[in-house]
């Protein structure tokens, strides 16, 4: 029984992590926390509050997204060449400086400037973190400690239940008011700030004294990431969907209220299952689970193409696609990031991560207009969720050939190592 509970527990697995690692898992619980507090009202503080047009809205949402996800490789190189503490904790006080800006911002000028500041704070601390955390998990694995995926299925744990608590505790303080949320935000961002100035070892940069540019053009040389990384991409704009494509079925079919349970819904799966699947995965998958993880994404927009043109009930399709998606989710994740440090050759993990993920961000930019372009034209409902299905579909092919060419991804079940 005891082993059946270490199995489900993440706070049973953390205890297997050195300090440094179960700081940045904890810490992830904390960003997403603190940044769910403010996110899901930002909008609607925008519209009701300050009185702004949907577009001035949407603007600022773009350029969030943008500061972000956008400059992820920037960030990473940064890391990879200063290290990870420094870039984290100026990430960090960028952030809180955001949130600052954005409680006492009545117009567009210091809106811009806060918005800008939490995104970017982001480009900076997200990659560096993600970086450390695979080099670290990197030399436990080898070490016979907790594999790199299942640190990195600890470490999605951890952002689900901020996802979680974030809006809960954030409508609550709304009821105050926005600028009383965006301030107890910046003080979750404090509390980190200072849990990693404390418990992040000084350690000099794994690239000191080399120019950034050597960075990018190594990751730009490296073929087999750069085809990883286009393959990848769909997974983030498949992700986006839940904020895109799912609000307007739910709209379609009257039932927009069920918006923040499907986000719960989706939580609470990746919350309970997200470790024991890792597991699953380790032990009998390696990374074939990579092309299977794509194709299970492929068949959430498909499934839900499916119960939409055959007029399934009500949300049936909004809650088959969340089920799905978060199924994929799950499969494809830990086992990606710990690819990533294996076709990077444990070198410059920072660049690597940040070139990944504002690959994700272009595909996002780029696919979700495209999508949306088809939301509004007013075919047929089930054909946008039908046609986003060959995106993953291709990522599953393409990740296919890379785990059968790619020396580097080769799977390695865990069923041939004794860890018992």
């Amino acid at each position: 029984m005891r082993d059946l509970l270490r199995r489900w527990s993440i706070l049973g697995r953390l205890g297997e992590l050195p300090r440094p690692m179960r700081l940045i898992v904890l810490g992830q619980l904390a960003f997403n926390t603190g940044f769910y507090l403010v996110l899901p009202f930002f909008a609607l503080h925008l519209t009701r509050d300050l009185g702004f047009g949907g577009a001035l809205v949407g603007l600022l949402l773009g350029l969030r997204t943008f500061s972000q996800q956008g400059l992820f490789f920037l960030g990473g190189a940064l890391a990879d060449r200063f290290g990870t503490r420094p870039v984290a904790l100026t990430g960090f006080v960028v952030r809180i400086a955001g949130f600052l800006l954005l409680a006492l911002a009545a117009g567009p000028v210091l809106l811009v400037a806060g918005t800008v500041a939490t995104g970017f704070a982001a480009a900076l601390f997200s990659p560096a973190v993600e970086a450390e955390l695979a080099r670290r998990a990197g030399d436990l694995e080898r070490s016979e400690g907790p594999t790199r995926s299942e640190a990195f299925a600890m470490f999605g744990v951890a952002g689900e239940v901020g996802i979680v608590v974030g809006p809960v505790i954030g409508s609550l303080l709304l009821t105050v008011d926005f600028a009383v949320t965006t301030v107890a935000a910046a003080g979750v961002f404090v509390v980190v700030l200072v849990a990693f100035a404390r418990g992040m070892p000084r350690e000099p940069a794994a690239h000191a004294g080399e120019p950034i540019l050597a960075g990018w053009g190594e990751v730009l040389r490296n073929r087999a990431f750069l085809s990883f990384t286009l393959a990848y991409a769909s997974w983030l704009l498949s992700y986006n969907q839940l904020y895109l494509a799912l609000p307007v079925e739910l709209d379609r079919v009257g039932a927009a209220g069920l918006l923040g349970g499907l986000f719960v819904v989706s939580a609470v799966m990746v919350v309970l299952g997200q470790l024991p699947l890792a597991e699953f995965v380790r032990r009998r998958l390696g990374t074939r689970a990579l092309p299977m993880g794509f194709a299970v994404l492929a068949l959430a927009f498909l499934v839900t193409a499916a119960l939409i043109a055959v007029d399934a009930p009500g949300p049936v399709p909004a809650v088959a696609f969340v089920v799905t998606l978060t199924l994929g989710q799950m499969t494809v994740v830990p086992v990606a990031q710990d690819a990533v440090g294996r076709l990077a050759g444990e070198r410059r993990l920072g660049a690597h991560f940040g070139v990944l993920a504002s690959a994700g961000g272009l595909a996002v930019l780029g696919g979700s207009s495209l999508l949306g372009a088809l939301l509004d034209a007013g075919g047929p409902p089930a054909l946008p969720w039908a046609v986003t299905a060959a995106l993953p579909l291709a990522s599953a092919i393409v990740m296919g050939v890379l785990v059968r060419r790619v020396p580097a991804l080769a799977p390695e079940p865990s069923f041939e190592r004794n860890r018992s």
